[in-house]
């Protein structure tokens, strides 16, 4: 399925953006996801499936992840493991290309299903880099800024905010169809931005 991605037109492709929310870690510690947030679509112009959860962490969240995401060890205590949410993932991240804004943190939490074949991977921040490079700084909440299409996120995820899983997801569809419709690059093929896919 991967390869035949690669050949598909950038606005044929079906899409889910991906971020992860984590539990944060000292040194020598391995940290862990506590939130999940997806965006899928049946190819990058089309209607939006969501979903999200908090996911269950075998430690206290640290004070310096919450300070940032804002989620806390007691809003976890009735979450689902990520074991118990593998199902949705499976269906939500399946046969499409997953997206992520530098989704190093994504791919390494998704190992915990070995094998699973998700991919191709799309960086919104090496894409980024590359179709704006005066931009000072290509974090998401920055490139969204630039390409001003923070309202449109509002408007899919109400009452969230950066940080906030599904809120980051919608944020990295958000900059991939802003920047193919900025560039005419509609029907151009996966394989043509190679430089931001793994």
């Amino acid at each position: 399925m991967g390869s035949q991605l690669m050949d598909c037109p950038l606005a044929q492709l079906p899409i889910a953006a991906i971020d992860f929310e984590s539990a944060g870690a000292a040194p020598g510690e391995t940290d862990q996801p506590v939130q999940v947030g997806i965006v899928r679509v049946d190819n990058l112009f089309s209607a939006e499936e969501t979903f999200t959860s908090y996911i269950a962490c075998h430690r206290p969240v640290r004070w310096s992840a919450s300070k940032v995401h804002g989620i806390t060890t007691d809003m976890l205590l009735e979450a689902p493991t990520l074991t118990e949410l593998w199902c949705e993932l499976r269906r939500l991240l399946s046969g499409c290309v997953v997206l992520g804004h530098n989704p190093a943190t994504e791919k390494r939490f998704l190992q915990a299903f070995p094998g699973h074949g998700f991919g191709p991977w799309l960086d919104t921040l090496a894409l980024s880099r590359k179709a704006i490079p005066s931009l000072r700084d290509h974090s998401l909440g920055s490139v969204c800024e630039a390409l001003g299409v923070t309202a449109e996120i509002d408007a899919l995820v109400p009452g969230k905010r950066w940080h906030d899983a599904l809120y980051d997801a919608a944020g990295s569809l958000a900059v991939l169809r802003a920047l193919v419709r900025g560039l005419n690059m509609e029907n151009a093929p996966l394989c043509s931005i190679d430089f931001a896919v793994s």
